[in-house]
């Protein structure tokens, strides 16, 4: 214990500059920030507080609590099983034998930094469960390579940039998914909001530049920041056990077990799930359907469940993922509660908080310091809440409205929302857990890499948000009609 502590604080002390820095403020985050989850139930406190300082009576507060705490039944669900499609199938063995195969591209230390950076972040493009356990496993392949000595906390940390840099601004976006669901959105923030498709968000050209953007600096940041030489640590070094040799399966005992040890119900289900995609595509527009929230997780799910091969080998994987999906399952309807209160508990003047909260961001006015003010806003309560889609529904009610009092396009507001709200997980560990447990580390062994990353990112986000949200007409929300 004594020899551990002696060999962190040499490892401090060796650290010059922003690294140092960074390992300071990791190791000061990891003693005083409690789970996320205490964070949750501190938000409902100040809320319900809030909301009684307004003049809001007890009654009509607990009732808005209470009322409202179910809200989000549905996309509570649809989140957790972002988390847990996308570490199904990363764990696959098809997807593990293309990570094997993708180890051996890279030919020196520094590309191979940078390597794991863009993969890392394309797939979180498509997932960000995904790209976590994805990121983390071609980590640990490169570093069992005997040709090639990496930095093995370098690799770490580009295996997170996918959720450090442009998760949000691809198709598993907790806000964009949200707003362009109607059934997943509540009643209040409808009204403000209506429906944005992702046409309005993550595919407009100006929200596809900026990606291109950060995904180009972090890759070189990535490169360039890489160890070299005497500084490099290996995983060896580490003492970090690289052996990822899968668990034999369990051989049948009965004959009751011969459909879980088959492929012939996960072929059948996949061709159904691909005979509904064609005839989704066929029926309807392109952007309506991978703007379904519900179709994206169906076509993973059932994606997880053919490259796993049987259904056995499936639910053992779906077993291992469902741990990870705890602090959403118990977080999200705390959020639900505080968006009720926030637009529901009416106070002084018959005005809630969250319209008082739209005043105030109003009175900043429009063009670029309103997309200035709600980024760096963003970041700061992600450093706090480190939840994009639960934040977003306790932001957006005042957020969006104040976007409309303004005349800012509502589509950029939700990217501007998504691009701010990466930035704090470069620095709170929160969500490099589930990538710390495959990667066999601690986050102090990661955040040096990841801020300065965030160093890099925070101004260029800001200018970009402003510059492209000037290329934006406002539109008023289109509410849909009642079926």
């Amino acid at each position: 214990m004594t020899s551990t502590i002696e060999e962190e604080a040499s490892s401090e002390k060796g650290e010059k500059g922003l690294a140092r820095v960074a390992q300071s403020l990791a190791k000061w985050t990891e003693k005083w920030f409690p789970d996320a989850y205490v964070f949750a139930l501190l938000g409902v406190v100040v809320v319900a507080v809030a909301a009684l300082a307004n003049g809001s009576s007890p009654k009509t507060v607990v009732n808005a609590f209470g009322d409202g705490f179910w809200d989000l039944t549905a996309f509570t669900l649809q989140m957790a099983m972002v988390v847990l499609t996308g570490y199904v199938v990363a764990t696959s063995p098809p997807v593990a034998r293309l990570i094997e195969r993708l180890a051996t591209v890279p030919q020196t230390a520094s590309s191979a930094v940078g390597f794991v950076a863009f993969l890392a972040m394309s797939v979180s493009l498509l997932n960000w469960g995904l790209s976590l356990v994805f990121g983390g496993l071609l980590a640990r392949a490169i570093a069992r390579r005997t040709d090639l000595r990496v930095d093995y906390r370098a690799l770490g940390a580009a295996a997170f940039m996918g959720l450090g840099a442009v998760w949000a601004l691809g198709l598993s976006s907790s806000a964009a998914q949200l707003q362009a669901t109607a059934t997943s959105l509540p009643p209040a923030l409808l009204k403000i909001t209506g429906v944005l498709d992702l046409g309005t968000t993550i595919f407009t050209w100006q929200s596809m530049l900026m990606c291109v953007i950060i995904m180009a600096m972090t890759v070189v940041i990535a490169h360039v920041s890489a160890p070299k030489g005497a500084a490099i640590k290996t995983a060896e070094e580490l003492e970090v056990d690289l052996d990822d040799q899968p668990a034999e399966a369990t051989p049948r005992t009965r004959p009751g077990e011969w459909l879980e040890y088959s492929r012939i119900l996960p072929i059948l289900l996949g061709a159904l799930t691909l005979g509904w995609l064609v005839s989704q595509f066929f029926s309807k527009p392109a952007l309506t359907v991978v703007s379904s929230l519900n179709g994206y997780l169906l076509v993973f799910l059932m994606l997880g469940l053919v490259l796993h091969g049987s259904p056995r080998n499936f639910l053992q994987a779906v077993s291992l993922a469902v741990p990870a999906t705890a602090g959403i399952l118990v977080q999200f309807p705390l959020y639900a509660a505080m968006a009720a209160v926030l637009t529901k508990a009416k106070g002084r003047g018959g005005h809630t908080v969250s319209e008082h909260l739209a005043e105030f961001f109003t009175s900043i006015g429009g063009g670029g310091s309103f997309a200035i003010v709600i980024a760096v806003y963003t970041i700061a309560l992600g450093f706090f809440v480190p939840s994009g889609g639960g934040k977003w529904l306790v932001e957006a009610p005042y957020v969006m409205q104040s976007a409309t009092d303004v005349q800012m396009n509502l589509g950029w507001t939700v990217q501007i929302y998504n691009v701010a709200e990466a930035l704090p997980t470069l620095i709170n560990p929160f969500f490099m857990l589930p990538l710390l447990a495959v990667l066999k580390l601690r986050a102090r062994d990661l955040v040096g890499f990841t801020f300065l990353q965030f160093m890099f990112h925070l101004p260029v986000v800001l200018l970009l948000v402003w510059l492209l949200g000037m290329t934006f007409d406002y539109v008023p929300p289109i509410i849909p009609g009642k079926p």
